[in-house]
């Protein structure tokens, strides 16, 4: 079962020392996986060392801590130090089955209550469907297949047969990964449900409403501007729709969000199903080129992915021990990097996140948090996040792409999209909505205060219309706190230059001199 390694680490490193784990598997098999968060090596110091590189882990053990040099010891050093990566396990197992059965046999004779041996045992048994030529194990504790200290978890289910508990989020063919850092640690989605509440509370019932109706109409149009579209008010106001709708949705299918896709897209793009060819993302270098930043699994493997992605959905949302933000993150992008339909995919995304905080109680039935306005904000952020899955994966795609936009996807790539580190993205997600409740919806609330009491401030000047005291508002704070000689004879002509310039002050008392921004 050893192979040879087919490059050096040093080269690839320039460490000196050697890959141990996952590390020297990948390298020795040549696997196309996407990069664990973590690569071990044992280098010739006897000092414990620990650098980044890349957005990976890199630690260096001293000597003592080698494994030896056959694969199977690889692999249980690599689940003790490494962690659990169901995604390199599926592509060694698939490498070579015969020899991984072997050896994990040889392993769980030698210590059968052994918690690695037990943990690649459990494994190889889920991931290929093969038995394993020994007997039940019927004594010892049972252990979670991930560490809880270094993994976000989901409920448990029992497998007697290793006395394992298996606790991944997800499903064995869809099982998304975050890690317990530091940052995921701090996330609180119920300390932000009670911001939201406190932010509320603080503000008239009116001021309330007209403020939530402007935040859905807000969270719609930046969620089209991410994508570089402006929708026709019908179509923005069907997304509205479907955010407030959000709540009154109990669970997740396929008729639901097929349903969702027709209603926001243009006409001409909508599914009725799945889509039936391969898409990507990209952007036109020139009249005949394109960069593309991210290839969607292909059409053929969109059913299985989604059967898979509305288990996992479900057992999130039954799942009170998850944090609802880390749910969130979770059901959102692992939707959007599935991209099951030929358009929408990025709004339907954007929705989840809305529909998970609501049916988790974070946000009130009527309210939404504009988070994707933080997010048009924040674009380059956002995009950071999503390119920890897509770069390391665009190196391991292999397509064609010809001269009509067409894209064909070289040999089989589903097992690229079944287990994805959402850590980067979760994390990021948590300070979006933090932004969205303390900068854009607190602006938004004490704009509308702000603006109400502007209006109460020239009305007690002069008692105009109250059309023309919006406007008259509205165009001096477009205009650095004056009114615009164009606006001044088209609206406000029956206006003196003394009253002007009172009822300019009265403006800028409140929302201070030179203040600019749109009603």
């Amino acid at each position: 079962m050893d192979r040879q390694d087919r490059r050096s680490p040093f080269e690839l490193h320039g460490l000196d020392a050697r890959p141990a784990g996952y590390a020297a598997l990948v390298q020795r098999y040549g696997l196309e996986v996407l990069p664990h968060w973590r690569w071990t090596f044992v280098g010739q110091s006897h000092v414990r060392r620990q650098l980044e590189r890349a957005g990976v882990h890199h630690e260096i053990l001293p000597p003592p801590r080698w494994p030896g040099d056959r694969d199977i010891e690889h692999l249980l050093f690599a689940l003790r130090y490494d962690g659990v990566s169901t995604s390199i396990c599926r592509a060694l197992f698939n490498a070579d089955l015969d020899a991984w059965r072997a050896g994990i046999t040889e392993a769980v004779k030698a210590t059968p209550t052994g918690a690695y041996a037990r943990r690649a045992w459990y494994l190889f048994e889920a991931l290929t469907t093969k038995t394993l030529p020994v007997a039940d194990l019927n004594t010892a504790n049972y252990v979670p297949l991930l560490n809880p200290k270094r993994y976000v978890v989901g409920p448990a289910a029992r497998s007697g047969r290793q006395r394992i508990r298996v606790n991944k989020i997800g499903t064995l063919g869809l099982s998304p990964t975050v890690r317990s850092t530091e940052q995921v640690k701090a996330i609180d989605g119920w300390a932000l449900r009670d911001r939201v509440r406190a932010a509320l509370d603080r503000y008239d019932p009116d001021i309330v409403r007209r403020a939530l109706s402007y935040l859905y109409t807000r969270e719609t149009l930046a969620s089209f501007e991410i994508e570089r579209e402006r929708p026709p008010r019908n179509r923005a106001e069907r997304f509205v729709a479907a955010l407030k709708n959000a709540p009154s949705i109990e669970a997740l299918n396929a008729e639901t969000l097929t349903g969702l896709q027709q209603a926001i897209v243009e006409p001409r793009f909508e599914d009725r199903q799945w889509r039936r060819k391969t898409v990507y993302v990209g952007e036109a270098i020139d009249l005949a080129r394109q960069r593309i930043h991210y290839v969607a699994p292909k059409a053929n493997d969109v059913p299985e992915l989604m059967d898979e992605f509305f288990t996992m959905t479900k057992a999130l949302m039954d799942d009170d021990a998850i944090d609802p933000v880390v749910a969130a993150a979770v059901v959102s992008f692992t939707f959007v990097l599935i991209h099951p339909f030929t358009d929408g995919n990025g709004r339907i995304h954007r929705w989840l996140i809305h529909w998970v905080l609501s049916r988790k109680g974070v946000t009130p039935r009527e309210v939404t948090v504009p988070v994707s306005a933080i997010m048009l904000m924040r674009r380059r952020d956002y995009d950071s996040a999503l390119e920890t899955f897509s770069v390391p994966l665009m190196e391991r795609v292999r397509y064609e792409l010809d001269a009509d936009g067409h894209m064909t996807v070289k040999g089989d790539t589903i097992d690229l999209y079944r287990h994805p580190d959402l850590t980067r993205m979760t994390v990021a997600l948590h300070g979006w909505l933090r932004a969205a409740v303390d900068e854009e919806m607190a602006r938004e609330l004490d704009f509308l205060v702000r603006f109400d009491r502007a209006r109460e401030a020239v009305r007690s000047v002069l008692d105009m219309p109250d059309r023309l005291i919006d406007l008259f508002i509205q165009a001096c704070r477009q205009n650095e706190g004056h009114l615009s000689r164009r606006k001044r004879d088209s609206h406000f002509a029956m206006l003196g230059d003394d009253e002007v310039r009172v009822l300019e002050e009265a403006v800028a008392e409140v929302f201070g001199a030179g203040a600019k921004g749109e009603v």
